[in-house]
């Protein structure tokens, strides 16, 4: 199998994999927010984000660290040091379990009653309990991602998102509380990791089980941990929707909920449209600047440029949309959560164009400076969340996700293009942005028709993606290769029809083969 269908086939499976589960995921995010209500969906996401950060800080480093060795160590035909680098850092995986599990039973024995009055033992038990299984099972998913297995990623999420939705209705039926759900979380931690479990014990057997780690390898996986985790762990407090603890302490339990819909949505779409192609980043890019630094750099251009091209009209249509979205999926009580999710759908965008330089960096060893500014931004991002939302509450959130995302995303392509050695194609990427927002303003037309949710988004939608299409091809958003793919597939499942996108396709690509 060349480079090109592998590259499809693991972008296919991933595709699949992370449509279904962040579906599925969403669609019980939805019906859990119905079902509590704004305050009691904002206490019950703060109890979700406790285990989520307790999971990050098991995993931190880890599960990058074993997609990036396995890939190399595959990629350079020393498959019998794979088992003992997965021992080693399995290892690592439970020193940081205990130390998480110890800080949360001080934390929440000393603080619990201050900050989190409404989480019982039986509660917390629950989540440390959920923690201990859902990053052993991110720890087996970043083993089949090493592989370049994203068929076992696939069939591990089709096999327990189901199951958790079935047991999110469960707990609905039983008109359950805060409670019953978390309950529901930790069965479905369990059901991961099983299935996980299960996929990774197939790649695995066929490996020998005898091996020692080299030293030089033994070194730099240490020195991958010590960087990388904590990077990890101050990525994720700005990436991920921390706001939800300070709008629970300086606001008020409602905002929190407000917030947590609209973050988890927003970034949930975004994964599911244009962040597809992010998870074979890595090992792609361990690949490519294996085979230089000019290629790599290539490549992070061209995937960023990509990325752009997917997330700008998915962001559009969110800003232009969002009342008719959160109106159709929450219902009315989260009428106040329709700018927060349009805002969270700028920023998410915005993240998701830079995930390439990411992927690029890590890759080129580059952790040290990954660090650095990941501290600095996680400082100023913490602070912003601190002193806005304490002054102006939720719309001092709104105002802080923005910021951050803007700042952190252009130092990180800057430094993408430093070491990849080529600039990013700034005119295609102002091409893109003005193709999206053209197509935004003619797919707006359908507001002031004043329709329900559901017809405002059957409309306004296809509207969007009819318009932006032939903008991008009249904006020369598209390279030469591009377009000569498009017409394949225009040719090849159209039968060439409807002839009009064919005549623009075909001018389309006269005009980018003109190009210097």
């Amino acid at each position: 199998m060349n480079h090109r269908s592998l590259a499809l086939r693991n972008t296919l499976f991933s595709s699949l994999g992370i449509y279904v589960e962040y579906f599925l995921g969403m669609v019980c995010a939805v019906l859990i927010a119905r079902h509590l209500g704004p305050r009691q969906y904002g206490i019950y996401g703060l109890f979700i984000w406790f285990a989520a950060i307790g999971i990050v800080v098991t995993n931190s480093g880890i599960t990058t660290g074993v997609i990036k060795f396995v890939a190399e160590l595959r990629g350079s035909r020393q498959p019998e040091l794979i088992r003992p680098m997965l021992a080693y850092m399995r290892g690592v995986q439970r020193w940081h379990l205990l130390v998480v599990l110890g800080i949360g039973l001080g934390l929440f024995v000393l603080l619990g009653h201050r900050y989190a009055a409404e989480l019982s033992t039986l509660e917390f038990v629950l989540l440390a309990a959920a923690v201990g299984m859902r990053a052993p099972y991110m720890f087996n998913v970043a083993i089949a991602k090493g592989f370049e297995a994203f068929d076992a990623t696939a069939r591990i999420t089709l096999i327990a998102a189901p199951t958790n939705l079935v047991l999110v209705i469960a707990a609905m039926l039983l008109h359950g509380d805060i409670l019953w759900f978390v309950v529901m979380y930790a069965i479905s931690s369990a059901m991961f990791l099983l299935a996980s479990q299960y996929q990774v014990h197939r790649l695995l057997a066929p490996l020998p089980r005898i091996g020692k780690l080299p030293a030089e390898l033994l070194q730099r996986i240490r020195r991958h941990l010590r960087i990388v985790s904590l990077t990890i762990i101050v990525s994720f407090l700005i990436a991920s929707d921390v706001e939800i603890l300070f709008l629970n302490m300086f606001a008020t339990p409602a905002a929190a909920g407000y917030f947590k819909v609209a973050y988890q949505l927003a970034t949930g779409i975004m994964l599911l449209v244009p962040g597809v192609f992010s998870a074979v980043l890595l090992p792609m890019m361990a690949k490519a600047l294996s085979e230089g630094r000019a290629e790599g750099g290539r490549r992070f251009v061209a995937v960023t440029s990509y990325l752009a091209l997917l997330s700008a009209p998915v962001a559009v249509f969110g800003i232009c949309f969002a009342a008719a979205v959160i109106g159709l999926l929450y219902g009315p009580a989260f009428a106040a959560a329709a700018p927060v999710f349009a805002l969270c759908m700028l920023a998410s965008a915005v993240g998701t164009s830079g995930q390439g330089a990411t992927s690029l960096l890590v890759s080129a060893d580059r952790q040290h400076v990954i660090l650095t500014l990941t501290l600095l931004f996680g400082v100023f991002k913490i602070a912003m969340d601190v002193t806005l939302i304490r002054h102006f509450g939720l719309h001092g959130a709104m105002a802080a996700i923005v910021v951050a995302a803007l700042t952190s995303s252009s130092a990180f392509l800057w430094l993408g293009m430093r070491v990849g050695g080529l600039p990013l194609e700034w005119r295609r990427l102002a091409r893109i942005v003005l193709a999206a927002v053209l197509a935004g303003a003619v797919a707006s037309l359908v507001l002031p028709l004043h329709l329900p949710p559901l017809a405002t988004l059957l409309l306004g939608g296809p509207l969007l993606v009819a318009a932006y299409l032939p903008f991008t091809l009249w904006l020369r958003c598209w390279t030469h290769a591009d377009i000569e793919q498009l017409k394949e597939l225009h040719g090849r499942f159209a039968a060439g029809r409807p002839l009009l996108l064919g005549r623009l396709l075909a001018w389309s690509g006269a005009r980018a083969g003109q190009q210097p």
